[in-house]
């Protein structure tokens, strides 16, 4: 910032204007000349620091991390906000790319290509992984060109084995990243959560054409329904878009119907009782379809309510 409005100044005078010390004036300094800003030094009692030909400096300065994750952030700002924040958010991206370098850039561009969103971003649990921006760009990048991988991965219940893959999507799901890709060792489509992959390596392979799954609907029903040993099946009798404004893909996946139906099938998991206080709170009615002991916790739900007694077993 200071550059840009005066292409010099002395060493004294950057040291109290951003009150550091000399050495950490010397390290920021060699910061700014690896990210390709011609600073210019001068020795001596007048010694300091000027911007050389052809510099100019943004107000922001951003290491390659950091301006991947800006502009992650704005390009789902965008989808998500206000139309005006939307706009304003579109605008600073437009910007930001415009300085990117053009090797960043064409990662940033990749990661936008092959990335599919699901639901609003969630506030991150202090117990969760952050996801590693270099492993998320080399996915990208793999999904992009059609490279087979191979990648340690790391189970739900701590056990870590080798994968050999073929990428095809990175989904972004509330607060998590996850790769769509073909298990070529389980010949099947499986997702693996990004957060616990490990040193993702090309084979030298291109992967094989094939029919894919949608990957926001393939990882969604993993969230919603696989994850849990209770699923069950519920019919509600208004159509599909109104279930959807209510119901969250992260929470049940909806059945394929035709266009013009007026009913509603789900398919949900997770434990009996929540279910029931789940489905209880909705603004519609529902149907219980196969699951005798999610309707056994929806009676005990009612009588609770109702201050009567349960009936007996």
């Amino acid at each position: 910032m200071l550059f840009s409005s005066r292409s010099s100044w002395s060493a004294a005078e950057l040291t109290g204007r951003l009150e550091v010390t000399p050495r950490t004036l010397r390290r920021d300094v060699t910061r700014l000349r690896d990210l390709g800003y011609p600073i210019e030094s001068t020795t001596g009692r007048y010694g300091g620091y000027a911007l050389g030909a052809g510099g100019r400096l943004p107000p922001l300065l951003l290491d390659d991390d950091e301006a991947v994750a800006v502009s992650v952030g704005l390009r789902d700002l965008s989808r998500s906000a206000d139309p005006m924040l939307g706009e304003a958010a579109v605008a600073a991206m437009t910007k930001l790319l415009q300085v990117m370098p053009s090797a960043l850039r064409e990662r940033v561009d990749t990661l936008g290509e092959v990335t599919v969103r699901v639901g609003r971003v969630a506030a991150r649990a202090a117990d969760e992984q952050p996801t590693d921006i270099t492993i998320l760009l080399a996915l990208a990048q793999a999904c992009r060109r059609q490279d087979r991988l191979r990648f340690d991965y790391r189970t739900g219940d701590d056990r870590t084995g080798r994968r050999h893959v073929e990428p095809h999507r990175l989904v972004s799901l509330r607060n998590r990243w996850y790769l769509v890709a073909f298990d070529l060792d389980r010949d099947d489509w499986r997702t693996f959560r990004i957060d616990r992959i490990a040193g993702p390596v090309p084979t030298g392979a291109r992967s094989t054409p094939r029919e894919a799954p949608d990957p926001a609907a393939l990882v969604a029903e993993g969230v919603a329904v696989r994850a849990y040993e209770t699923q069950v099946r519920v019919r509600f009798p208004v159509p599909p878009a109104i279930v959807a404004q209510e119901i969250a893909p992260t929470i049940a996946m909806i059945e394929p119907g035709p266009p013009d139906a007026t009913s509603t099938v789900a398919v949900m998991g997770g434990d009996a009782d929540w279910i029931a206080r789940y489905l209880a709170q909705l603004p519609f009615a529902f149907e219980v379809l196969d699951s005798a002991e999610v309707l056994r916790e929806i009676v005990l739900l009612a009588h609770r309510l109702l201050g009567t007694p349960p009936p007996r077993p």
